[in-house]
């Protein structure tokens, strides 16, 4: 019989990314260091950890690819000195001179790299306030959904925008993932009226832990994000929360209370397949999803 994983400790690195990298990797290494210093055994950095940058051409002068990133090296490197499993949140990895990857990576303690995630679903939206996204003029999205397996369970990856897709988590959640990971840059608009919620809906429809390392506040871009970077229990309860400053938010994480809060509401064995009998003809926006340029 084999005994269920140790509880753990999880940091998530909250920040406030600017437009130039190599200060905001400084950013991030401080906080890490806080956050082994304060017990963790798992880290994990929001959603455009290395640069946030409206400003196309300058973003793309500043990022590079994965092979020569100096961000990804710098994380590498950190892993393994401090013994943790880094969860980089994502970063802005350039594919093309113009198109680049929203790519999260999982790097265990010896500095390896342990699974790579794109994220799927872009953001591109007009908010009504005279904020417009169009994330899918510059980044690819991704394809496939990944897990990664870490000491005490099985991480699905995610990345913001895809908080708003149930089924991706319930796919994940149904391939044994035990954690949710939804590093994030909600802005301070929707995250007001939505973040919360979503974040506690995912962990209750998957009875699974949520960690959501967040950006938070006014950036050098001029965009404004929500912040509060959030621990979820599979039960739906909030365990740790930060506001909108950059900092480490830590939580213990008991992988026990996984079997626990599924035993009580068994829906991920519950779950059926079904059709529509009249289904709208071909929705025009699926073809976004794969195949995209």
């Amino acid at each position: 019989m084999t005994s269920a994983p140790s509880k753990f400790k999880a940091g998530l690195i909250q920040m406030r990314t600017g437009v130039t990298p190599a200060a905001n990797i400084d950013t991030a290494s401080r906080l890490i260091a806080e956050a082994k210093a304060a017990g963790a055994d798992y880290v994990q950095t929001p959603e455009m950890t290395n640069v946030m940058d409206v400003n196309r051409e300058r973003l793309f002068q500043n990022i590079r690819e994965e092979e020569s990133d100096p961000s990804l090296a710098a994380f590498r490197e950190l892993a393994k000195k401090h013994g943790l499993h880094v969860h980089v949140g994502s970063l802005a990895i350039k594919l093309l001179p113009d198109r680049a990857a929203n790519r999260g990576f999982v790097i265990d303690p010896q500095g390896e790299i342990v699974a790579r995630y794109d994220k799927i679903h872009m953001f591109d939206v007009d908010l009504g306030n005279g904020e417009s996204y169009r994330e899918s003029r510059t980044y690819r999205p991704g394809e496939i959904a990944i897990t990664a397996d870490l000491p005490w369970g099985r991480l699905g990856l995610t990345i913001c925008y895809d908080l708003r897709f149930p089924a991706l988590y319930r796919a994940l959640a149904e391939a044994g993932a035990t954690m949710l990971a939804i590093p994030s840059a909600f802005t301070k608009q929707t995250g007001e009226a939505h973040w919360h919620v979503l974040m506690r809906a995912r962990a209750i429809e998957t009875g699974c832990f949520v960690l959501a390392a967040a950006q938070g506040g006014k950036h050098e871009n001029g965009r404004e994000t929500f912040g509060h970077s959030i621990v979820v229990d599979p039960w739906g309860r909030i365990i740790a929360e930060g506001g909108t400053e950059p900092g480490v938010i830590m939580a213990e994480i008991d992988p026990a209370l996984v079997a626990e809060a599924r035993g009580r509401v068994p829906s991920l064995e519950h779950g059926r397949r079904f059709e529509v009998p009249e289904p709208m003809a071909e929705p025009a926006h699926l073809h976004l999803v794969k195949g995209a340029e």
